[in-house]
């Protein structure tokens, strides 16, 4: 399963996971608490700048970042073709701030780093019946799919290019969503034998 974490050492390997992750969770809440256009690029700047200090760490995830950027573009553009380009550039902004952060977090931090920060998140509310160990888990598979769901997307995207010259856009939903049943089918094997029926 292809991931975007980078063996690459950088700065931001250094930082405990639960650390990275209360920092991820409150800047996210500080970009949606501001509409202020200047804010926003303030905080887009200082998520480039961030991003860049990684280096090499990000190159599998600039194609990532280079849709994302394509989509908030579009997402702009059409904001500003409905007479509200404050609304669209505050979108655009946010979007892409949030998906540099993302990225770093994802390239820095190890699953099992995430697993064991889930798991002391979640231990107060295993009087409530609630199994840590098996959430955190599903959480992490989760984050680990989505990562992987895009991979086995550029991957059908290279070849279809490869075969017919042209970009394979919705064509190629049904082949990606035989391959997330094949993998969702093995995931729920490899968890039935981890987990158990519960």
């Amino acid at each position: 399963m292809g991931s975007l974490y980078s063996e690459c050492i950088t700065w931001l390997h250094h930082w405990r996971a639960g650390t990275k992750l209360l920092a991820l969770s409150l800047a996210g809440m500080l970009l949606f608490a501001t509409s202020q256009p200047a804010a926003l690029a303030a905080a887009s700047l200082f998520c480039t700048a961030l991003y860049a200090s990684l280096g090499q760490a990000t190159l599998g995830s600039r194609r990532l970042l280079a849709s994302v950027l394509a989509a908030a573009a579009l997402v702009a553009a059409f904001h500003a073709w409905m007479g509200s380009w404050q609304v669209g550039l505050a979108s655009a902004l946010r979007l892409a701030s949030v998906c540099m952060l993302g990225i770093a977090f994802t390239a820095t931090t190890r699953s099992s780093d995430i697993v064991e920060v889930l798991q002391r998140l979640l231990a107060p509310l295993r009087p409530l019946g609630v199994r840590p160990q098996q959430l955190s888990l599903q959480l992490a598979l989760m984050l680990r799919f989505t990562e992987h769901f895009f991979i086995q997307w550029k991957k059908l995207a290279e070849a279809h290019r490869v075969r017919t010259g042209r970009a394979g856009g919705l064509r190629l939903i049904a082949p990606l969503t035989v391959q997330m049943l094949k993998t969702m089918r093995s995931a729920g094997d490899a968890l039935y034998v981890r987990l158990g029926r519960d």
